[in-house]
């Protein structure tokens, strides 16, 4: 069953907002464009007639959240919050696992590797415009990894490679990584691509 927690404050805010509803609505939680890299969680009204027999329904007090089939697994572990401070209040959403469903333990090395350089490596890489995507893991345990965006010709690449990301995977994988090797052929000067 999805985790998905909501606050006693975001679900007093969601009470109010129901309120100046028409009898019935309740709210939607959803991922818009679940699995990818633009991942978003967002918040809705939900009208009696726009309730799917797929939806799965978590009860609050005074109102529940339905969730579409598609956005759940890309839920886990999601918080809806509603925060005040000096600026004002705002509900704020965080969903870890909208751009990538969580794996399981026991899911091939494959995909718990993407996972990792899904949620934990490519974020850090994003503020410098750059990505890494994994292309294989050879015989002799060696993740083969290509630099995309801003990492591609950047003279700093292989410090980042070594330094951080092999470092990272390995730590997390010690018993099934030996190293991490780049494929992609920097080239140096205002050529590179994004």
């Amino acid at each position: 069953m999805s985790q998905i927690t909501i606050s006693k404050s975001a679900q007093s805010h969601f009470i109010k907002l129901l309120e100046q509803q028409p009898d019935g609505t309740h709210i939607r939680v959803f991922v818009v464009k679940p699995g990818t890299q633009n991942a978003e969680c967002g918040v809705s009204y939900c009208p009696k007639d726009a309730i799917e027999t797929s939806d799965t329904t978590l009860q609050f007090d005074g109102f529940s959240a339905f969730i579409d089939e598609l956005s759940l697994p890309f839920l886990d572990d999601a918080e809806i919050d509603f925060v005040t401070d000096k600026m004002g209040s705002q509900l704020t959403l965080k969903a870890p696992n909208a751009k990538l469903r969580k794996i399981a333990d026991d899911a091939p090395l494959f995909e718990r590797v993407e996972y990792v350089i899904q949620t934990q490596i490519n974020p850090q890489l994003s503020g410098h415009g750059g990505h890494i995507n994994l292309i294989e893991i050879t015989e002799d345990k060696i993740a083969v990894i290509q630099f995309g965006g801003g990492c591609n010709g950047c003279s700093m690449v292989d410090v980042t490679l070594k330094d951080g990301i092999e470092k990272e995977l390995l730590e997390e994988f010690q018993e099934d990584l030996n190293g991490v090797r780049d494929v992609t052929e920097h080239a140096h000067g205002d050529h590179s691509y994004y």
